[in-house]
């Protein structure tokens, strides 16, 4: 059956979960255009044979998956990528459907080279941080999500969910539900406190006008900031800095966070706890990141190296 005659048998609910997914990774981890058309052309793909055999992307079963990679052969880094979408995709169905039962549980990964997070130098985020405009309202917004963000190491979505009332500044930690549902405690250090300060004595009065919405960050309608509006006004501040917007996304805020912390000898441990990472197995890969930074430092800058 042709390409196009798959597509067509692509059910609306599938067409719309596909959408609402590519949005949510787009506005969560930044990716690029290509591997967004690639994670979109996979997932109709792959619901269009869904169709034919008479199953849709919710009501799909392992052996559906299998029997689709098997009659798709691809070359090894295609299928690892087609396995991701899936995999991603059924990860975001279960976010918003705790009790499904993802399908690509037990389909077996193909083997590639360890790819490390990316992160931008120190001085690098000094200068991103430094970007906003404090002496205006969304100014000193903005530049306080800049320091939380860097400062405690959020999931972006962790961010604009974040209540008021998960904020304890006297004691300076945030109480933030992760993925699951799961609550931790995050500490916030004194420079990003007091430009929370400075946003909760001036900028949030102005932008709430008057109403007292739940949300700690508010856009200039009063109304919780969205992922994507954080998305874009990163993406904003990096051009002004001169930095790379293909280099930069909220997530790669999270991975900076993490890597200067182990660059600076923070615990494993620790670090799986502050990054709110179910398995440390997860955390592990941050330690791969600081030796390469003490690979290219030790070439740069040793006689013999």
């Amino acid at each position: 059956m042709k390409k196009d005659e798959h597509c067509s048998s692509i059910a609306e609910a599938d067409r719309l979960s596909i959408a609402a997914f590519v949005e949510r990774v787009w506005s969560e981890d930044g990716l690029a255009d290509r591997t967004l058309d690639a994670y979109r052309r996979d997932l109709r793909a792959l619901a269009g044979w869904l169709g034919v055999q008479g199953r849709s992307l919710r009501t799909a079963r392992r052996e559906d998956i299998s029997a689709y990679h098997g009659r798709h052969p691809a070359a090894i880094r295609s299928i690892a990528r087609r396995q991701s979408a899936f995999r991603r995709y059924y990860a975001f169905v279960i976010r918003d459907e705790p009790g499904f039962v993802d399908p690509t549980l037990l389909i077996e990964r193909p083997r590639l080279p360890r790819s490390l997070p990316k992160a931008l130098a120190e001085r690098e985020i000094e200068s991103l941080l430094d970007a906003p405009d404090t002496t205006a309202t969304l100014g000193l917004r903005d530049r306080a999500m800049l320091e939380l963000m860097y400062a405690s190491g959020l999931r972006v979505s962790e961010l604009v969910e974040l209540p008021l009332a998960g904020l304890n500044t006297r004691q300076g930690v945030l109480r933030v539900t992760g993925k699951g549902g799961k609550d931790r405690l995050v500490p916030v250090g004194e420079v990003a406190l007091e430009h929370i300060g400075s946003y909760l004595v001036t900028a949030r009065p102005a932008l709430a006008k008057g109403r007292q919405p739940a949300a700690l960050f508010l856009s200039q309608r009063g109304e919780g900031m969205t992922r994507q509006m954080f998305w874009i006004l990163v993406k904003r501040y990096a051009l002004k800095v001169g930095i790379n917007p293909k280099r930069i996304s909220p997530h790669v805020l999270r991975h900076s966070f993490a890597t200067h912390l182990l660059n600076h000898g923070a615990d494993l441990r620790a670090l799986q706890m502050l990054l709110g990472h179910s398995s440390l197995s997860t955390t592990q890969i941050y330690t791969l990141v600081a030796k390469e930074g003490l690979k290219r430092l030790h070439a740069q800058h040793h006689p013999r190296g």
